[in-house]
């Protein structure tokens, strides 16, 4: 396998569901590990998800895990997910999806540099960039 950088992301007791929300944005294959498959079964949190990786078609991964139990779960303001290309059908129909039920902070607009680039929330919390680039000739 060659080296790759992808989001993983944290989060408090819905991992499962926000890891299917996104399977839901971007297709793909979604694994779901959870506490209870490496440990104790019937312990409190035995159903959150350890570990889930999400593999899409577009070549995407994504990442994401609850917190496990004693640890404190601190989510940042300081990272966001960027989608970039110049596919804009695809672009804007994830877009359209992560905004559903979340909050757009800049939308999703022709900007000065000459791309449409948007900004949102998703109702998970995570953060996200859209850039939609002219095609390349």
């Amino acid at each position: 396998m060659s080296s790759r950088l992808n989001p993983y992301i944290s989060f408090t007791d819905n991992a499962r569901e926000a890891m299917e929300f996104y399977r839901g944005v971007f297709g793909g294959t979604l694994t779901l590990s959870t506490f209870g498959e490496f440990g104790d079964a019937e312990a409190p949190g035995a159903d959150n998800i350890m570990h889930g990786m999400l593999e899409t078609p577009a070549g995407f991964t994504l990442m994401g895990a609850d917190t496990p139990p004693g640890m404190e779960h601190n989510p940042g303001t300081n990272i966001a997910v960027s989608l970039s290309g110049d596919d804009a059908d695809e672009l804007r129909g994830y877009w359209a999806k992560l905004v559903d039920g979340g909050a757009i902070a800049v939308p999703l607009e022709k900007q000065m540099w000459g791309d449409e680039f948007g900004m949102c929330t998703d109702k998970f919390g995570i953060g996200w960039m859209v850039d939609i680039g002219a095609p390349q000739g």
